[in-house]
């Protein structure tokens, strides 16, 4: 946030915190490393990230957006994706925290929540046979895209979407 400062003349309008990583691991078997890498990738430092952009977001005349990139996983139980959804739940409520909490600094806080999207980190769970389930489950019969989720993400930026928090 510090070169943030430099660059941006100590502003900063836009912070989507897209970071994460995915285990499937039945929660019997999660070990403590596991849990604590998963809830620092995926939440903590998000969460962190929000509270470090808050400052230059609030020099901004114009405010500024915090989109955070959750799963449909933190509000739909699935199998042996306890601390993913864990993660994805508490980026939802926290959302709906700061949304309120900043709106009064001109902050909007929103949350994308999709399905599974077709990257790098989700190809091998997404070519396991077993786990053909997935795209069952979704009205499209398929994963998504990365550019289906920057374009909804993008939408929360913009001056038409002024509105929408939380």
């Amino acid at each position: 946030m510090e070169r943030v400062q430099e660059v941006f003349d100590g502003k900063l309008h836009i912070l989507v915190n897209n970071a994460g990583t995915f285990k499937m691991k039945p929660a019997e078997e999660v070990t403590a490393e596991e849990y604590s890498q998963i809830m620092t990738t995926n939440f903590e430092s998000s969460y962190h990230l929000s509270q470090l952009s808050h400052p230059l977001m609030k020099n901004n005349s114009g405010g500024g957006n915090i989109v955070f990139i959750s799963s449909i996983a933190g509000a739909v139980a699935g199998p042996s994706m306890s601390i993913y959804a864990a993660t994805k739940g508490a980026m939802n409520q926290v959302t709906k925290n700061l949304a309120c909490e900043w709106a009064k600094a001109n902050i909007r806080v929103n949350c994308v929540a999709p399905g599974f999207i077709d990257t790098l980190l989700a190809k091998p769970f997404l070519e396991d046979e077993g786990n053909k389930w997935i795209t069952s489950q979704v009205p499209l019969k398929r994963v998504g895209q990365s550019e289906e989720i920057s374009s909804v993400v993008a939408i929360h930026c913009l001056p038409a979407a002024s509105y929408i928090t939380g």
